[in-house]
């Protein structure tokens, strides 16, 4: 199997993404992050379950920004900070129509997740989602109930100046961007 993604048959909003460090000081504009979460909302699901839920703070209203912070290890705390738009992604972890548990239910919010995540590279936005952060305090302070689980913590803003991180993550940021090859990931017939 060849891996060109030079090949103009996939789309440049998935080729050029990346996960950046540095944000713009510059709000998110309240019709964007309502394009967001529709996109998402159109994502697909088993039984058409929709499964996912979303928590979102803007950087203006504090009290509930800090509330998502607060939940991001340190590590992510420094940069994230200063992403005007953070969201905690959620998952119902059984089916509505018989309370059984929903072993696709992940998988559904990243389709949802990755919805939002075209949809906002569409608007010229870019996307950090994080897995470093504490989920016993994301069900805490966001009153996140019982039979939901939190799934990933996401950074969303306008690309900012590398020049404004700490060297160590501007050196990361400086990164070339990395894909395993596509015989490491996709295998004919069966694995190996």
């Amino acid at each position: 199997m060849e891996s060109n993604t030079n090949s103009g048959l996939v789309h440049e909003f998935i080729t050029s993404r990346r996960s950046p460090l540095a944000f713009s000081e510059k709000q998110v504009e309240p019709e964007k992050i309502n394009a967001l979460f529709e996109a998402a909302r159109w994502a697909a699901s088993s039984f058409n379950e929709q499964p996912w839920r979303f928590v979102y703070a803007v950087r203006e209203e504090s009290d509930e920004f800090n509330l998502l912070l607060d939940c991001l290890v340190e590590g992510n705390r420094i940069w994230a900070r200063n992403a005007p738009l953070l969201v905690l992604s959620i998952a119902r972890m059984n089916f509505a129509y018989n309370d059984r548990p929903n072993r696709h239910a992940f998988h559904d919010v990243g389709l949802a997740v990755g919805n939002l995540l075209t949809q906002a590279t569409s608007m010229g936005l870019v996307v950090h989602q994080m897995g470093g952060y504490s989920p016993e305090k994301a069900k805490r302070n966001l009153s996140v109930p019982d039979g939901y689980e939190p799934v990933a913590m996401i950074a969303i803003g306008y690309k900012g100046n590398i020049d404004n991180l700490p060297d160590d993550l501007k050196t990361r940021e400086l990164q070339p961007r990395k894909r395993k090859s596509l015989v490491e990931i996709v295998f004919q017939g069966k694995m190996g």
